[in-house]
């Protein structure tokens, strides 16, 4: 029996029985040939539907404030020093905010996620957001709202939850071990406290991870491991985008099969967690996000915080088309094929028995 195989048989056996998984088998997973694709996605879809049935939790981003940051993290585009020429504004007022929330609720999203660059808020600022909150909860009753505003102190996630917030994000990024390889202006542990803290004030904490950005097989796992050791209720994976003027401009790793292999490890070693396809995958997955959407249970809907994303339009007839449905709007979606399906049956015209060049 291959090794990748026997691993996964010890993985699903530890994740039935709560056990913390062997790194070791994690790696495996990773290291695994591209025969064995299929069963390492198989092994993670049975956990991804035991846990949370054929839903996908939709979140929708927007961007409070953009560009400008005084960190030095090498993968953004909104870091100290970026040439990228990416949109850069100051805070966006509450009425904005809730103008931008209420495309993505439209559209199915049940949590709005408010990003703001920089290291992290002052008071101030932590005022300004709950603001914002009430604005999106008052256009969207329901809703849930998480903020990612940097690096926390004193009792401001304690202040965000009395503001309503429901959640906080701050991602790991990489392993500890890898951290200082990629940003200088904070440390490793600076992030485990924040989403420490978020924990503490009773905001659902929200960690992820970048992939593709010289990590190796072990790092994935380390980070994999530590976000399950700080209980996170979900863990968004994002696939490194080398914009132009960052450091890690020009690196192109990643691919459909690797990116498959890290989504499935990652809800291996979490499999409880909501497991969030995030930024790249349009660039990265490509043609295999429907089989990704086997292993994770949420996506962000629409367009990320500098990049663009597919249309909301496309992300519904993804999950639609693998069998899925958003979480909160199950039975209320058609059962009919969609308008741009029975548009896309055309009679020939081209090719054989016709004087136009064959579609070849």
């Amino acid at each position: 029996m291959p090794a990748s195989i026997a691993a996964l048989a010890r993985l699903t056996a530890a994740a039935d029985a709560g056990e913390v998984p062997e790194a070791a088998d994690l790696e495996a997973v990773l290291a695994s040939a591209d025969a064995e694709l299929m069963d390492v996605v198989a092994a993670a879809a049975r956990l991804r539907f035991r846990r949370f049935g054929n839903t996908v939790k939709l979140n929708y981003l927007v961007n409070l404030k953009s560009g400008l940051c005084p960190e030095d993290c090498g993968y953004c585009s909104q870091r100290l020093g970026s040439k990228a020429d990416v949109l850069k504004y100051t805070w966006l007022s509450p009425e904005q905010a809730a103008e931008q929330a209420a495309a993505g609720v439209a559209g199915g999203a049940s949590r709005v996620c408010l990003v703001a660059s920089g290291r992290g808020p002052t008071d101030m600022d932590v005022e300004r957001v709950g603001k914002t909150i009430a604005a999106v909860k008052g256009a969207a009753p329901g809703v849930e709202v998480c903020a990612c505003l940097g690096l926390l102190q004193g009792g401001q996630a304690d202040r965000l939850a009395e503001l309503g917030a429901d959640a906080y994000n701050h991602n790991l990024n990489t392993a500890e071990d890898a951290y200082a390889e990629i940003c200088s202006t904070h440390t490793f542990a600076d992030r485990v406290d924040t989403v420490n803290a978020a924990h503490g004030a009773g905001l659902s904490p929200c960690s992820g991870l970048i992939a593709g950005m010289g990590e190796s097989d072990a790092d994935l796992v380390s980070v994999a491991l530590g976000l399950r050791a700080l209980n996170v209720d979900s863990i968004p994976v994002n696939f490194l985008l080398p914009f132009d003027g960052t450091p890690l401009e020009g690196r192109w790793e990643l691919d459909p099969r690797r990116c498959l292999r890290i989504l499935a490890m990652v809800r291996l070693a979490n499999p409880d967690a909501e497991v969030r396809l995030a930024a790249g995958r349009e660039v990265h997955l490509r043609s295999h996000q429907a089989t990704a959407l086997q292993i994770v249970n949420s996506i962000f809907l629409g367009d990320y915080l500098t990049s663009e994303g597919q249309s909301a339009k496309d992300d519904l007839a993804l999950i639609a088309d693998a069998g899925l449905v958003p979480l909160g709007l199950e039975g209320a979606l058609p059962e009919d094929a969609p308008e741009a399906v029975r548009e896309a049956v055309k009679v020939r015209r081209r090719g054989a028995g016709t004087e136009v060049a064959p579609n070849a």
